[in-house]
């Protein structure tokens, strides 16, 4: 039985990406991405929309020698080993079947909250939920229950927002470490989650639609 993560990289005003759908502003630094490539052993499933797995290609290249034209240096190489082992599901009810590889990802037209929580009871250890869009009706329903928010120096002044309106959580501070870019890596768990989860909505509702994703 595994648990559900949230990661989110964020602006100070809490925007994923400003009003132009912008978020090129939150790019990691070296050190970020190296916390990023050490969080990613820990996932053993990752959960994303269509906008987020047509992001998320770049990093199928082969590790070894990278995207064609490029050099990836050892922190990415091993960023993507640890992105092509785990499993990787995308909810999508537009993507052409022919652009998803069976052996790579698993394609789904349709998630809801309990088929999201049989994926999280079936996993090995933590699933990720990527994006805003994908997360929100999970956040809402009380079924994360980690966040891991990278909050960077900037105030963008509007966008589509890390976390969803109309929510309040009672959460505790895990972890916390600061950044010489004046970036920040907050950790907080639900309090009294220890671990497990829970649904906090009727398992018929939906996930907000797939093509909407991020």
């Amino acid at each position: 039985m595994g648990t559900l993560t949230y990661t989110a990289t964020m602006s100070l005003d809490g925007y994923a990406a400003d009003a132009d759908g912008d978020f090129q502003w939150s790019a990691p630094g070296d050190d970020v991405f190296a916390v990023h490539v050490e969080r990613l052993a820990e996932v053993s499933t990752e959960v994303m929309g269509r906008r987020t797995f047509e992001l998320m290609e770049y990093w199928e290249a082969d590790p070894e020698t990278g995207p064609e034209g490029e050099e990836w240096d050892e922190a990415e190489r091993e960023f993507a080993r640890r992105w092509q082992r785990i499993e990787r599901i995308v909810a999508s009810s537009t993507l052409d079947e022919s652009r998803v590889d069976p052996a790579r990802a698993r394609l789904i037209r349709h998630l809801d909250l309990a088929g999201l929580q049989r994926i999280v009871d079936e996993a090995p250890g933590q699933v990720e939920i990527f994006g805003p869009t994908t997360a929100a009706d999970a956040i809402r329903a009380g079924m994360v229950t980690d966040f891991h928010l990278f909050v960077v120096p900037m105030i963008v002044g509007g966008g589509l927002r890390a976390l969803p309106d109309g929510v309040r959580l009672d959460l505790e501070r895990v972890h916390e470490r600061a950044f010489a870019s004046g970036a920040v890596h907050l950790h907080y768990r639900a309090r009294g989650a220890g671990g497990t989860h829970g649904m906090g909505a009727p398992g018929g509702q939906a996930v907000a639609e797939p093509q909407e994703r991020a």
